[in-house]
């Protein structure tokens, strides 16, 4: 899995996936040219690698023993992580084609992993016990349609999207899109917290948190739910009921494209040239989880916008894990954190192949971008549910 020795990067998780499915047996050598993964070898799997055009290398028993040896050594920040299981994934999306694409959805397709959708009808019907790893992209769970009042109110797409919502709300009993959206939020904390692993991208991470905290509270203008916000509602805001954020200020206006101070998209100031963030380095003996989730064949990964782009440092909880930053720009790309007996990751922007990805554009092609090492990051998560879980040392 190093940046020389692998032809597709992301497809070679699927036959990670793969594999666990077959229930051969899978080692992920953490640091070891690139997060490799290490897998007995079957004849049947030779030929899906080269079906599906992945690199990979037969080493004999004595080569094999050689290299986890070296990785045990206390002098190399290198680990070995077992893999069980295939992991049951959930996508949560509503049905129906969006106007944006989903990352982690193409992620999966292209690397061949197989998941089942789900939108607030299961999650409200307790469905996510069925399941190891739920992903959320790009959805606003405050109930304000993602903040494009001012730019979409007139469009076919954002009419249409509106009035289903309401219609969804409606029909599972809520008065408010904002109070059906909050259910659902409640009902995915209570995943996380019972042991359950959430990845979440662009909107869903900040507009998660919102919602929980203000639960209680009206925080939507009457173009959002019909009636005014609640009078001084940013005194009532709680922070203790968030995942990875708190001291955020919302923004008021339904006329500006924004959340909270949470994101970072209106002041940066970067050129599309210089804009890469650096994954940070851990210890892969002592910090096995971050080392996990920031395999890649480089440290320096390009970045990418979204409604969502980045964190303010400054409303990152102190004990939320920074695993990518952007020091030149001074914001946080990808946050890591335990919730009761379960994980969260949350990874800002929209597409890490599409720099600017905006309503109508094209959808990316990851046929010409075998190599990501920003897509690379989402299907880490992917596995992270995967391995034998060893208590966290720090």
């Amino acid at each position: 899995m190093d940046a020389d020795g692998q032809a597709d990067h992301l497809k070679a998780y699927g036959i990670t996936y793969y594999s666990l499915e077959k229930q051969l047996e899978v080692r992920w050598l953490l640091n070891y040219r690139g997060g490799s993964f290490l897998i007995s070898d079957t004849e049947d799997l030779r030929r899906e690698c080269q079906i599906r055009g992945v690199s990979f290398e037969v080493i004999s028993d004595q080569k094999t023993e050689q290299i986890l040896e070296e990785i045990s050594s206390p002098s190399r920040n290198m680990e070995t992580v077992e893999l069980e299981k295939a992991p049951k994934i959930a996508v949560y999306t509503p049905e129906g084609n969006k106007p944006w694409d989903d990352a982690v959805t193409m992620a999966l397709e292209y690397a061949e992993i197989p998941y089942e959708t789900i939108y607030d009808r299961e999650v409200l019907n307790d469905a996510l016990i069925l399941y190891d790893w739920l992903h959320l992209h790009h959805e606003d769970f405050t109930g304000q349609y993602g903040k494009f009042y001012r730019a979409f109110k007139t469009t076919p797409w954002y009419i249409k999207d509106k009035e289903e919502a309401e219609a969804l709300a409606a029909e599972l009993g809520y008065d408010k899109v904002s109070e059906e959206k909050l259910a659902v939020a409640l009902k995915i904390r209570d995943y996380v917290v019972g042991g359950g692993f959430m990845f979440a991208m662009c909107s869903a991470t900040d507009s998660f948190d919102i919602a929980l905290s203000a639960e209680g509270v009206d925080i939507a203008e009457p173009m959002f739910d019909g009636d005014p916000s609640e009078p001084g509602y940013q005194s009532k805001i709680d922070y203790s009921n968030t995942f990875a954020f708190t001291d955020f200020i919302l923004e008021r206006s339904p006329m500006v494209y924004e959340f909270s101070s949470i994101d970072m998209t209106q002041k940066r100031q970067i050129s599309a040239e210089s804009d890469y963030f650096t994954l940070m380095d851990f210890s892969a003996k002592w910090d096995v989880v971050p080392t996990m989730l920031t395999q890649n064949h480089t440290r320096l990964v390009k970045g990418f916008m979204g409604q969502t782009t980045a964190y303010n440092p400054e409303n990152v909880k102190a004990n939320v894990l920074v695993m990518g930053e952007s020091k030149l720009n001074g914001e946080a790309r990808y946050i890591h954190g335990i919730k009761g007996k379960g994980f969260f990751t949350f990874y800002g922007g929209h597409d890490p192949e599409d720099y600017t990805h905006r309503v109508g554009d094209p959808k990316t092609e990851l046929e010409l971008h075998p190599t990501s090492p920003g897509y690379r990051l989402i299907l880490n998560n992917v596995l992270f549910p995967a391995a034998r879980k060893k208590k966290q040392k720090t």
